[in-house]
């Protein structure tokens, strides 16, 4: 899949909305405006000294100082990403892309940019959407889509070691001629890559049975401009702080990462998935909980509240006939497991069977397709979403649903929210937010997600549970964490780039 600069898709093959889904959009007071994408316009690059250094570490052939590489480069795809794209705003665009095809490459040429005082951005799948790609001063995109191997499977300890830019799809791939996968299905999963993954401690659709990405990791290498670091020498060790985890999640801003050991398990032979219903929000929240610390957990596990089973089920009688209640989502790699159903059904759950189950499944990543033609529409959408300790769920909830329609009163909002993630002590809330676009749709998108931030903070939620800090998130992820670990990260950002090319402003707040 190769993304476009404005969209999820591709332009050659729109998504087109439903007629009643356009319907709908009309009682939310959303006008289409037929407003054309604008052209980005070229700017100066690189000096000839800086792209002939660029040269002689990657070959000529994969050095691009073009307008339409660099194009395709610039921003990630968040909504406020994808509407400067179509307005042809170049602020954000590298002024060239390099293509290493090794971890050598990529030292040498954080090195040499650090000796030239060119900042770097690294970038594989290019799905952040946390501003994650758009560092603080102009720059190079380290593009690791060359990196594509699968360097070893070890079968008898399960393991596999990857490179970066193997993207996901193509790491199932290359799993499967084994009889492997690694689980791994973030709604990203069709454009993002390994290295991002764990860069941005990304967690999939699966998590309930395979676990986050960052729990995946055995072993790291990063490449930084005063050397390498390889880590994960066992699967656990008592010798000092476990520094992958200081590698994982840190978004470019100490390093590049080029490869990663993973954990990997049997390529199961059947799979299962079922609808849940139950009455209220609340009484699924206490049985997604029950399954969280009790077991026994499927693989997939998801709970929509009532607005987003409503905007998702366009048949109320897939929900027993009626329009009230919540959809839950259960999936299992292998056989079915009784025990799991017996447990949802004890605590108020009605079985809809395999209908609603399969919809999801068949339509898990039809999400981000769907916003470009709402987009298109004059629709703003967008996401978020935090994660809290159980008996902080409910009032997280509902201040930051609250905080989103509060902000985006003068264009009143639709909150969709739903749980996918879940933890013994607690679990992630995923919003996704759809209103009319006001005339500066970027700042109304802010300004609602300044509320939303604040109501996190408040109720005691974590900023990000797996989209990341990036630049979006970078003053209240600083908040959270307070002054004295803000200056431990700076203190580790100053050993391992001196220079600070290392994606600039992403992560850490300057000085």
């Amino acid at each position: 899949m190769q993304l476009t600069p404005g969209r999820w898709g591709d332009p050659a093959h729109p998504v087109d909305l439903p007629t009643a889904a356009v319907d709908a959009l009309k009682h939310l007071g959303v006008r289409r405006t037929d407003a054309e994408p604008v052209e980005p316009v070229d700017r100066p690059g690189l000096t000839a000294d800086q792209l002939s250094f660029l040269s002689q570490v990657v070959g000529n052939d994969h050095v691009a100082s073009d307008l339409e590489s660099r194009w395709a480069h610039t921003r990630g795809y968040s909504t406020t990403d994808l509407l400067r794209d179509r307005a042809g705003d170049t602020s954000d665009m590298p002024d060239a892309v390099v293509y290493p095809a090794s971890h050598d490459e990529v030292q040498d040429l954080l090195a040499g940019c650090a000796e030239q005082d060119l900042a770097v951005v690294p970038y594989s799948g290019g799905t952040s959407v946390v501003g994650g790609l758009a560092p603080s001063r102009r720059f190079v995109t380290v593009d690791l889509r060359r990196l594509d191997q699968l360097v070893e499977l070890d079968e008898v300890s399960r393991t596999a070691t990857l490179q970066a830019g193997v993207r996901g799809p193509a790491a199932e791939a290359l799993l499967a001629e084994r009889g492997y996968t690694l689980g791994h299905f973030p709604q990203s999963y069709e454009g993002a890559s390994i290295g991002g993954y764990a860069a941005a401690r990304s967690s999939g659709q699966s998590s309930a049975g395979y676990g986050r990405f960052d729990q995946m990791v055995v072993g790291v290498t990063l490449a930084t401009p005063r050397g390498t670091i390889e880590l994960g020498r066992a699967p656990m060790s008592a010798a000092g702080p476990d520094l992958r985890q200081l590698v994982l999640g840190s978004e470019g801003a100490f390093g590049i990462i080029t490869s990663v050991v993973v954990r990997i398990r049997p390529r199961p032979t059947e799979r299962h998935f079922e609808g849940w219903r139950f009455e209220s929000f609340d009484t699924g929240l206490a049985a997604v909980r029950r399954l969280a610390q009790d077991g026994p957990l499927p693989t997939v596990l998801r709970l929509s509240d009532e607005v987003e089973t409503a905007v998702n089920l366009a048949d109320p009688d897939v929900l027993g006939g009626g329009s009230g209640g919540v959809l839950a989502i259960i999936g299992f790699d292998g056989p079915y497991n009784q025990a799991t159903a017996d447990v949802l059904a004890a605590a108020g759950g009605t079985n809809l069977g395999v209908e609603p189950g399969e919809l999801w499944r068949v339509g898990r990543y039809r999400a981000p397709y769907l916003r470009d033609p709402l987009l298109d529409e004059g629709a703003l959408v967008e996401t978020l979403e935090t994660a809290a300790f159980w008996s902080r769920i409910p009032a997280l909830k509902a201040a930051v649903t609250e905080a989103l329609v509060g902000a985006l009163g003068a264009t009143p909002p639709l909150v969709l929210c739903h749980i996918s993630h879940v933890y013994e002590t607690g679990a992630s809330l995923y919003f996704t937010v759809i209103c009319a676009q006001s005339d500066d749709p970027i700042e109304q998108w802010r300004t609602a997600k300044r509320a939303a931030n604040q109501a996190i903070a408040d109720a005691g939620g974590t900023i990000s549970h797996h989209h990341g800090v990036g630049t979006d998130h970078r003053d209240a992820y600083a908040t959270e964490i307070g002054p004295l670990a803000v200056e431990t990260l700076r203190a580790v950002k100053q050993t391992l780039d001196p220079d600070n090319v290392l994606n600039p402003g992403i992560l850490i707040p300057e000085d």
